[in-house]
């Protein structure tokens, strides 16, 4: 049993990358409530936990079945690379406004895969008014990404956009079958068909309209592979290096390199142990924004760094040379 990405000639084009704030904060409120995801949030659970206890969760929760159907109106994959989360939620609003018996249909799909969630009070509150319904949990959305997912966004927007930077070079370097080997054991490249092993059988045909991939810090350890027609075929994937993404910042640069770039030019440097903006450096170091763009540039015209544009935002990651620079200062003397 598997679920299956059938690609033709065109999808094989059109491929693409992007991040959704929307997902990660339907990812996050779902971490809250399973346990074998926490392993690498711990940091981050101790942090929003006043604010967590102060949401009603439960009707999100409720649609949420450890195996089944998530209700597509709810998480519409995002129309472009670099969205904001209030584009997003206003996708998620105008669905109140769509087909009442579509919606239904939706709902009813996610909670019949809970047992007696669609027979009780809130699952009925749900079916008998869809389009209300729908209001509501967007605004729980809301709430939630306000507490448990905004004052952390940089510095998730930061590991997702080092995650498609990584990935993107490796599908220009190896191609797909490159891409898929090293996105998730579950994955399997066969012929013109990426399989997820999975219990249940599922077959998606993508009809030229290619597969989106999406990163994420909080679905780990799982692969989602999902959406009905009309919806954009999605695959979303754990990041790279959620196992440092809440770990506290690095200690001083080493003396040896800050003698030879100063101080601040050597702390920009080993921030950069992923790609990273000049706004996430700042909030990273504690630096006006202006300070880390003078030192950002001073290492670029000196060869010490690579930039490459995400959406609105330039990212600069560590050339070669700059990588033993950091390499080296770290295991000499102080």
């Amino acid at each position: 049993m598997a679920f299956h990405f059938r690609f033709g000639p065109e999808d094989l084009l059109r491929c693409r990358f992007s991040l959704s704030p929307r997902w990660e904060t339907q990812e996050a409120v779902r971490t809250l409530m399973r346990p074998h995801r926490q392993a690498y949030h711990l940091p981050w659970l101790r942090q929003i936990r006043a604010a967590a206890d102060g949401l009603d969760l439960r009707p999100l929760w409720l649609l949420m079945p450890r195996r089944g159907h998530n209700p597509d109106f709810l998480s519409p994959p995002p129309l472009g690379p670099s969205v904001t989360f209030d584009e997003e939620l206003a996708q998620v609003r105008a669905a109140a406004e769509a087909d009442p018996q579509a919606l239904h249909e939706d709902l009813r799909r996610a909670l019949v895969c809970t047992p007696g969630a669609a027979e009780g009070d809130l699952g009925r509150r749900m079916l008998a008014d869809p389009a209300r319904a729908v209001r509501g949990l967007a605004d729980l959305y809301e709430q939630a990404w306000a507490a448990l997912v905004a004052p952390h966004w940089p510095r998730l927007r930061a590991l997702l956009e080092a995650d498609i930077l990584f990935h993107s070079r490796r599908l220009a370097a190896g191609g797909l079958r490159a891409l898929f080997d090293g996105l998730h054991p579950d994955l399997v490249w066969s012929g013109d068909t990426l399989s997820i092993r999975r219990p249940a059988h599922h077959d998606r045909r993508l009809d030229g309209q290619g597969l989106l991939l999406m990163p994420s810090a909080f679905v780990w350890p799982e692969v989602v592979g999902g959406y009905d027609p009309p919806w954009q075929p999605t695959l979303v994937y754990p990041a790279r290096g959620i196992g440092a993404l809440w770990t506290a910042p690095a200690g001083p640069a080493p003396q040896a390199l800050a003698r030879l770039l100063g101080r601040g030019r050597a702390e920009v440097l080993c921030a950069l142990h992923e790609p990273a903006s000049t706004g996430d450096l700042a909030v990273r170091l504690g630096l006006a924004p202006a300070t880390v763009s003078a030192h950002l540039k001073a290492l670029y015209g000196a060869g010490l760094l690579l930039s490459a544009r995400h959406g609105h935002r330039v990212l600069y990651e560590r050339t070669p040379l700059a990588i033993a620079l950091t390499t080296a200062a770290d295991s000499s003397p102080h």
